[in-house]
Order: structure tokens, then C-alpha cells, then sequence
């Protein structure tokens, strides 16, 4: 039987948790994720992990922070005046914001502070920092 390799297009279907068991992401209610082996679309670990598997196959990964999202990085947050926010920009905690670098490309921060007079950003992704379980099945080798 086939095994999925370096350079394969991939489906696979997937649930990632935390290390408290909290569900972040799965694909059970729509169609398989699909991805080429070796192209840097998905994290590192999660792409080791589908090599040699065959198409009906599951496994478990756990993968460290360093091979999911990078570990939390404190110089990714910044304090804004609330000023320097657009005017109709209400931040609240936990809402996700598009900024601009000073090249231009737009990323994503989340608002984790607010007060009357500044606003803290935070660029970090989401699960930086955290270390990551997925179970993933093999649906399809494209």
C-alpha cells in the first residue's frame, strides 16, 4: 500500500487539542485538509507526522511548541495609545485586529489589555507557546 512522502498532496482529517484536552481545531464537520508534504503550508511537526503513513491510517502526535507554532515571544506585544486606533475601532479584549507593517503586508494582533488610555497588542499566533496533540487520519494520497 502506499505511504505519504516528501513532495505528496495530501488529505487528511484532523483534530487538534490542548494540553488539557480543550479541543482548538478539527476538520470533522467539513471536508479533509490537503496539503503538499514538504511545502511549509502547515507546521513542521504535523507534516513529519503524515509521512510514511498510509491512506485509512490514524495516529496520535504530539507535537512541542517548537515544532507547532514557536514559543511565546514577550517582544510581540505592544501598548498603542488608544489614539493611534482608528476612530472607529472599539477594542475589546480577545478581538482580533489587522495591522499594517511599515512594508505594508497586514497581520493579525489580538487586543489582550484596555484601558481608558492604551491598548495592549499582542502578534503572537494564538498557540505560540503551546504544545499541541493531534490525531490525525490519512484519507488520501492526491
Amino acid at each position: 500500500m502506499a505511504q505519504a512522502k516528501d513532495g505528496d498532496t495530501v488529505k487528511v482529517h484532523y483534530t487538534g487539542k490542548l494540553d488539557d484536552g480543550t479541543v482548538f481545531d478539527t476538520s470533522a464537520d467539513r471536508d479533509p485538509l490537503e496539503f503538499t508534504i514538504g511545502q511549509g503550508q502547515i507546521i513542521p511537526g504535523f507534516e513529519q507526522a503524515v509521512i510514511d503513513m498510509s491512506p485509512g491510517e490514524s495516529k496520535t502526535a504530539k507535537f512541542p511548541a517548537d515544532d507547532a507554532y514557536g514559543p511565546y515571544r514577550d517582544e510581540m506585544v505592544i501598548v498603542v495609545n488608544r489614539s493611534e486606533l482608528p476612530g472607529d475601532v472599539e477594542p475589546q479584549v480577545d478581538q482580533q485586529l489587522q495591522v499594517r507593517q511599515p512594508d505594508g503586508n497586514p497581520f493579525l494582533v489580538t487586543v489582550t489589555d484596555v484601558s481608558e488610555a492604551s491598548v495592549t497588542l499582542d502578534a503572537n499566533h494564538p498557540l505560540a507557546g503551546k504544545d499541541l496533540t493531534f490525531h490525525i487520519r490519512l484519507v488520501d494520497i492526491v
